[in-house]
């Protein structure tokens, strides 16, 4: 069986950093224990709450298409389980995560602590408004989906940081990369098409199903 290092790779992430990042990062600590035989698959695990954690390598692509450097302070919305933020804790200086469910925010330090990892901080709340005490970011990292990148994260990012986030469209939720320019956000690439779960402000929309490549369906 392919590790995820292999898999990550395969899925066109060169940077030795983040291919450090996910050897030194055993997926199996991220989540619920009778799913841990299959941590080393490129899929969804089922965490609770109705929501998945991603895939690996949509995870790494995500990751990867910020460009990370050891001083930025990153913003995660989405906690989960807490692996892609571990990740972000391997590559950048600190990192704030916002989880709107207490019980997997407390799982997901869990997690970090027993990985070594003290640089992050997670705060339970509504990731749609972001995290003001502790911007601006250089980089923001969004595993919900929306039509559009909400007002508040946009003044939350830097001059000149990078944004990615599923923007939802009729057929799927297309992952992008956005960076802040002049103090306006601009659309830089299409990453994938992906399925994720809503960025819930008010009760859940219908439309997305969570933590997946490819077209919703």
């Amino acid at each position: 069986m392919r590790t995820l290092v292999e898999i990550v790779r395969q899925a066109g992430v060169t940077d030795p950093r983040l291919l450090d990042a996910v050897r030194a990062t055993p997926r199996e600590r991220f989540v619920p224990p009778e799913f841990a035989a299959r941590a080393e698959l490129d899929a969804p695990i089922p965490i609770g709450h109705d929501q998945p954690t991603s895939q690996p390598s949509l995870v790494a692509r995500m990751i990867d298409a910020l460009r990370l450097s050891d001083t930025d302070e990153v913003l995660e919305i989405g906690t989960g389980c807490g692996y892609m933020t571990a990740l972000l804790a391997r590559l950048a200086r600190r990192v704030y995560s916002v989880e709107r469910h207490a019980d997997l925010a407390e799982l997901a330090m869990a997690n970090l602590a027993s990985s070594g990892l003290t640089d992050v901080e997670i705060v339970v709340g509504d990731g749609s408004l972001g995290l003001p005490a502790h911007a601006p970011f250089d980089a923001i990292i969004v595993s919900a989906t929306a039509s559009e990148v909400p007002a508040p994260l946009v003044e939350q990012l830097k001059d000149g940081g990078r944004l990615v986030m599923p923007i939802h469209e009729r057929a799927a939720d297309m992952v992008t990369l956005f960076a802040k320019r002049h103090g306006r956000l601009q659309e830089q690439r299409l990453l994938l098409p992906a399925c994720f779960v809503p960025l819930v402000r008010s009760p859940p929309d219908p439309y997305s199903n969570g933590g997946r490549t490819g077209p919703c369906g």
